[in-house]
């Protein structure tokens, strides 16, 4: 490759950008003048076509030159270029490319769920390691002695994560580790992996998956040795089918599900919580029927300073036969009163509320003053908390139980809080202002005497 082609190989992904599409942007356009001097032009097409020049920032190989990491941990969405990101890095490793090593790697080990996934997913796949070189460059698979054999010297060995014991004896430079988080002996495996890891100067290991709350990927996010990428599903759309995204979006956008597995979120689940992601996916619905009540709960902050709560704005409603049902979830961090009341006040007005219901303890006599500024046509119904919030959210929690209580969609951030809560409050040690909202709107439509009377909705 000449000079100015490995120029070109190195220009920002903007300008890439732009070169795909066929723009030029007017502030770029020395900088391109400069980097295609001397560029042939069947050049310019093989680098338009080129993994080093087409990867997106999170599937390229970061921190080359300074070599303070062991592990890099790839988590991405399904159909996300997290395969094809593990295959352009042991091709950049076995052929010495500088984009990923100052020198060739001469032993790989690949690791994958099973034999047939290293097979057919990491060496033979329509994203694995043959695919991503050119013909001329392509290495040899061996089947026979599972292995890939690359015209320098370079081999890149398979094993099954189903079988540690086979990972004794043999040693490496590098290994790539696809969907760990699917491993079933990922503990064994990982461990017989990292004796063997010690040839090179720099040994390391790259790993594909999707997330899990699995032990081993847990405690890998945590070692001082690992750097993260990540990419969800949607990045990758160009190269996916065009119905694909709609339908899985349609169906799962937003569940845990979903989350998990189109935007690569680490979906962890706390063992004392008062919900589980089990009990919120079973109460989820696509639509709430005919409702006899409304409510906009409001839990304000203390401040309106930067780093103050959030302020937590929960709609819900309750239908004649007692059945409960969150409409939305539109808390706000760090605003001033002004803004949480516009929005509240926005919230209530849409879904033909019936009252907004606001704590009284974090400056109730506050909302219900703003609120009248506002709109002095607004009900405001105060409410006082007498115990801590464990013990005001255990019959709510117990509603979700007896299946009494639904989500009319998807509320990402409010479910993370719910499962996160615990005795002793969010794991994070924050205040659940979003889950005090949700408390709230729930009592005050289900677990007050009142709320047993239906009420007539206003048109």
């Amino acid at each position: 490759m000449t000079e100015p082609a490995s120029r070109l190989r190195a220009i920002s992904p903007t300008l890439k950008l732009n070169l795909r599409e066929g723009l030029i942007d007017s502030e770029e356009h020395g900088t391109l003048n400069e980097v295609l001097e001397g560029v042939t032009p069947r050049e310019f097409e093989r680098l338009l076509q080129s993994w080093e020049f087409d990867a997106r920032p999170s599937q390229f190989p970061l921190w080359v030159e300074k070599q303070d990491w062991r592990t890099w941990l790839f988590l991405g969405g399904r159909g996300a270029g997290k395969t094809r990101a593990g295959a352009g890095w042991v091709r950049a490793l076995a052929l010495g490319l500088p984009e990923a090593t100052n020198e060739p790697v001469g032993r790989i080990a690949l690791i994958g769920e099973t034999a047939a996934d290293v097979r057919e997913v990491m060496i033979e796949g329509v994203s694995g390691i043959l695919r991503a070189h050119e013909r001329s460059e392509r290495p040899l698979y061996e089947a026979s002695r599972k292995r890939v054999v690359w015209p320098n010297g370079a081999v890149a060995q398979a094993f099954s994560a189903e079988d540690p014991e086979a990972l004794r004896g043999p040693q490496f430079d590098a290994a790539w580790c696809d969907e760990l988080a699917k491993w079933r002996l990922a503990e064994e495996t990982w461990d017989m992996l990292q004796f063997g890891l010690r040839l090179g100067s720099w040994p390391r290991q790259m790993i594909t998956t999707t997330p899990r709350a699995v032990p081993l990927l847990k405690r890998l996010l945590t070692e001082p040795g690992t750097r993260q990428t990540h990419a969800t599903t949607r990045e990758n759309e160009e190269n996916l089918a065009p119905a694909f995204l709609e339908t899985v979006v349609r169906r799962y956008g937003g569940t845990r599900l979903g989350r998990q597995e189109l935007d690569g979120e680490f979906i962890e689940e706390r063992p004392d919580a008062l919900w589980t992601r089990a009990i919120i996916e079973r109460a989820r619905i696509a639509r709430a029927p005919a409702l006899t009540r409304i409510v906009v709960a409001i839990d304000p902050p203390a401040s309106s300073h930067k780093r103050a709560d959030a302020c937590g704005v929960v709609a819900a409603g309750i239908d004649a036969a007692g059945f409960v049902y969150v409409l939305a979830d539109e808390s706000l961090s760090a605003a001033r009163p002004q803004r949480w009341a516009q929005v509240a006040l926005a919230l209530y007005h849409r879904l033909n509320a019936d009252a907004l219901v606001a704590e009284v303890n974090q400056g109730g006599e506050m909302v219900a003053s703003v609120i009248a500024e506002a709109d002095a046509s607004v009900p405001v119904t105060s409410v006082r908390a007498t115990r801590g919030k464990y013990l005001r959210a255990a019959p709510v929690a117990q509603l979700y139980e007896q299946k009494r209580v639904h989500h009319v969609g998807a509320f990402p951030a409010l479910e993370d809080e719910m499962c996160a809560f615990g005795p002793e409050g969010l794991l994070n040690g924050r205040s659940p202002d979003r889950l005090d909202a949700l408390v709230w709107a729930v009592t005050a439509l289900a677990l007050t005497p009142k709320a047993a009377e239906p009420r007539m909705r206003r048109v």
